[in-house]
């Protein structure tokens, strides 16, 4: 078997190359035709409608889910079942933008006339500056390529970088006109890890039945129970409502390592005085954040009145997902 890594390397880069060109011309796209559209949809009382078929239809559904993800409402419509009922999801402020490489398809040229009639705003994201769907369009956005990647120049590969690149382009711009902020994202991203970084605190993570805790005089082989008992690897000394240290499982295991005898031992005599403390409304993701930084693993955990709540692991932390 002959060795084709060459052959390999060559077309990978020759197609990141096309596709990367595709995209730097795109920024003579960027006009005031792209402006307009951008404030049009930012102003506007109704949904981003995208439509395409085929590889250009794949394309429409990422960049509704893009728009939706950062603050502007979108739906896809398939621009085959449209003409066949599907037209019905159209709303009258709604701004339709139909993908088309060429925009002179076939189903392109039987729904253009359909929703002209429904008089909603159309626009066009096209490779062809003079073809059907950019001159029956109100606006028209021109993503120019030389060839598709595909040696053949037949396989939507560069032509659809190029609309992937300016839904991306149109997405963004309306996030910055929206103000769309780390708690907006949050809003519609409540699952996943990227949800859980933005939302979680470290009162989420607090099991109100495991609340270890032992006064300065409590004796070690009382702490050792209780750091047992309540499985986080720590306990909090509190002494008159105050928090005055925290007691580890290293801790244990170092005082096992100096003194075979420990039994007249008591907590204050192996405590870390001073422990690092967050509130309960602080991100777990800072939270991880402060344990990975001070290399400890575990963090008590406070109120909005300064009263003790329990403690947090790390391990838990990362068994949510939570990273940074």
């Amino acid at each position: 078997m002959s060795d084709n890594s060459s052959i390999i390397k060559k077309t990978a880069q020759k197609t990141l190359e096309l596709e990367g060109k595709a995209i730097k011309l795109l920024n003579d796209s960027i006009d005031s035709t792209f402006i307009s559209v951008v404030n049009l949809i930012n102003n506007s009382k109704g949904r981003v409608v995208i439509t395409g078929i085929g590889k250009s239809g794949l394309i429409a559904m990422k960049i509704v889910a893009t728009l939706n993800s950062t603050g502007t409402s979108a739906i896809f419509m398939h621009a085959a079942d449209a003409i066949h009922g599907d037209l019905g999801v159209i709303k009258k402020d709604d701004i339709v933008i139909c993908l088309s490489k060429s925009g002179d398809s076939k189903e392109i040229k039987e729904l253009i006339p359909s929703i002209k009639i429904k008089k909603n705003t159309i626009v066009a994201i096209t490779s062809e500056k003079n073809s059907f769907l950019s001159s029956e369009s109100n606006f028209a956005i021109i993503t120019p390529i030389e060839r598709e990647a595909c040696p053949n120049n037949l396989a939507p590969t560069t032509s659809t970088t190029a609309q992937l690149a300016i839904g991306d382009a149109l997405a963004m711009s309306l996030l910055v006109l929206k103000d769309f902020n780390t708690e907006d994202f949050a809003m519609v991203h409540p699952g996943g890890i990227l949800g859980k970084r933005l939302t979680k605190k470290t009162s989420d993570f607090i099991n109100p039945n495991q609340k270890p805790y032992v006064k300065k005089s409590t004796k070690i082989t009382e702490v050792i129970i209780e750091i047992t008992q309540k499985r986080l690897g720590a306990t909090a000394v509190i002494e008159n409502d105050q928090i005055v240290g925290i007691i580890t499982d290293g801790d244990i295991r170092r005082m096992l390592e100096k003194s075979e005898k420990f039994n007249h031992l008591l907590a204050e005599n192996i405590m870390t005085f001073n422990p690092i403390i967050v509130s309960s409304e602080t991100l777990a993701v800072e939270a991880l954040r402060i344990m990975e930084e001070k290399k400890i693993g575990q963090l008590i955990i406070i109120n909005v009145n300064r009263k003790y709540i329990g403690i947090i692991h790390i391990l838990d932390l990362i068994k949510e997902g939570i990273s940074i």
